[in-house]
């Protein structure tokens, strides 16, 4: 795992002030990261507005896309008061997942759960009438 410094003596991850950007929708993304402590919200920006998709707490993760398909970040997060947030990059993550397999099967099993829920967000769109 790449670990920051943190404010806080003994901790892992970096303290993020609220409303601070951790990452930015359309950057390019070379990282995954753990909320430690706190909340963060993950917001969907276009032209003219922004809309939240998630709250995120301790013990989520986010970014891990990024590992996988080297594509841009699609969304922006950002800390919701002071967060700690633990930033994995993919040699460390698929070093741990060769270590643990069951880590492998736990983040398959999240982000199955992810495209579950947006397959009924979508679903449900469809099944609105106008």
């Amino acid at each position: 795992m790449t670990y920051m410094p943190s404010r806080r003596r003994g901790e892992l991850g970096k303290i993020f002030n609220d409303g601070e950007v951790i990452v930015q929708q359309g950057d390019v993304g070379e990282q995954m990261f753990v909320v430690q402590a706190g909340k963060v919200e993950v917001v969907l920006e276009s032209k003219d507005t922004q809309e939240r998709v998630s709250v995120l707490e301790s013990r989520d993760f986010f970014g891990e896309m990024a590992l996988f398909d080297k594509e841009l970040r699609s969304a922006t997060v950002r800390a919701l008061g002071e967060a700690r947030v633990l930033t994995i990059d993919k040699r460390t993550l698929l070093k741990r997942i060769s270590e643990d397999p069951l880590l492998a099967y736990n983040l398959l099993r999240a982000m199955s759960s992810r495209v579950r829920d947006l397959n009924n967000q979508v679903s449900a769109g469809r099944n609105r009438t106008p």
